[in-house]
């Protein structure tokens, strides 16, 4: 859930001022943000499975 919410959280920086990656591709970050939320969601999921 970690990882997911790091990798989102860059992406969304990227979109917004241009760092880290400068702003090489908008459709790539839109397409890593969406996959990271679906990860980040996924892994809430199972972690609330486990209590």
């Amino acid at each position: 859930m970690g990882a997911a919410g790091l990798v989102l959280l860059l992406f969304i920086l990227d979109i917004a001022i241009g760092l880290p990656f400068g702003r090489s591709s908008v459709v790539v970050d839109a397409i890593a943000i969406i996959c990271s939320i679906a990860v980040l969601l996924l892994s809430w999921d199972a972690f609330r499975d486990l209590g």
